[in-house]
């Protein structure tokens, strides 16, 4: 298998896996504070990925040659993960998912500016249509809410970590001085864990950990393992070989595995209308993805 083939086959299961996160955390989030849950879920992650880096590869010293990298990739993944809980406190999952797929425009925009990637006239079309695509989801295919731009708070909260995310893609590229990608990560995910520490240390004291309902220990555990140790690796991987806009192109798939996990979690079918947005995502996705 070629190294593109590998960073898109990481991709296609980093799609998958995010989109879990979108399910469980709306059912999670009313509960617990999400910085308090993000500092628990990069300690879990971090100590799974730490482990795999010493066990694959072993951290060499010439790793820690410029610790800003990590806190600037950590403290954009942190934002990223704080903010999600707390807009998926009032977002549908699908409609948060939708958000996310604008990430692909924002990660072209970064990547013109941090690596000077240029967009062919096709992947500009791919980026514009899963733009629109989005959009219809997020509006709940309303077209006078459209017109209205009425947007949810969750939704706005979220967008604003999406630009940090969209940031992060790049910015990998650019910062990475040849570590192995598990490395790299175990590097950011230390220097995320100190900056949420620091963030949310107080609302990690005051919540009652014994008192927390099922749902939120199953979603911290899916997402510190599956959609944050996993994913991390997965995205390190693939963006060393794809570029930004390629590798954030697989955001558009999250609505529609979003979709899929609210039949299989919930029996929700989502209406016809917002399934045509969806639609529009997967053939964005097609559009960036052709050579």
């Amino acid at each position: 298998m070629s190294q593109s083939a590998r960073g898109h086959l990481a991709m296609l299961t980093f799609s998958a896996l995010v989109a879990g996160s979108f399910s469980l955390g709306v059912l999670a989030a009313p509960h617990i504070d999400p910085g308090a849950l993000s500092v628990v879920r990069f300690i879990l992650a971090g100590v799974l990925v730490g482990a795999a880096a010493t066990l694959a590869t072993g951290i060499p010293r010439s790793a820690w040659v410029a610790p800003w990298r990590y806190l600037v990739l950590g403290g954009l993944l942190g934002a990223y993960f704080v903010l999600m809980f707390e807009g998926l406190k009032t977002a549908p999952p699908v409609s948060a998912a939708a958000v996310f797929t604008l990430t692909p425009v924002m990660a072209a925009g970064f990547g013109w500016l941090f690596l000077r990637q240029s967009l062919t006239g096709r992947m500009a079309l791919a980026l514009a249509i899963g733009g629109i695509g989005a959009l219809w989801v997020i509006f709940r295919a309303d077209l006078g809410a459209l017109a209205r731009l009425e947007i949810g708070r969750g939704e706005m909260i979220y967008f604003v970590g999406c630009v940090a995310h969209a940031a992060y893609a790049p910015l990998v590229r650019k910062l990475n001085r040849g570590e192995p990608a598990v490395v790299f990560t175990f590097g950011m995910m230390l220097a995320g864990t100190v900056l949420l520490a620091l963030y949310a240390w107080p609302a990690v004291l005051e919540t009652d950990w014994r008192a927390l309902p099922g749902i939120v220990w199953v979603t911290l555990v899916y997402v510190a393992v599956a959609a944050s140790a996993m994913t991390f690796v997965l995205l390190q991987y693939a963006t060393l070989r794809l570029p930004a806009a390629k590798v954030m192109a697989y955001t558009y798939l999250v609505p529609s595995w979003v979709a899929l996990w609210e039949l299989v979690l919930h029996g929700l079918v989502q209406p016809g209308l917002v399934l045509v947005g969806v639609a529009m995502t997967v053939l964005a996705l097609g559009l960036l993805l052709k050579e």
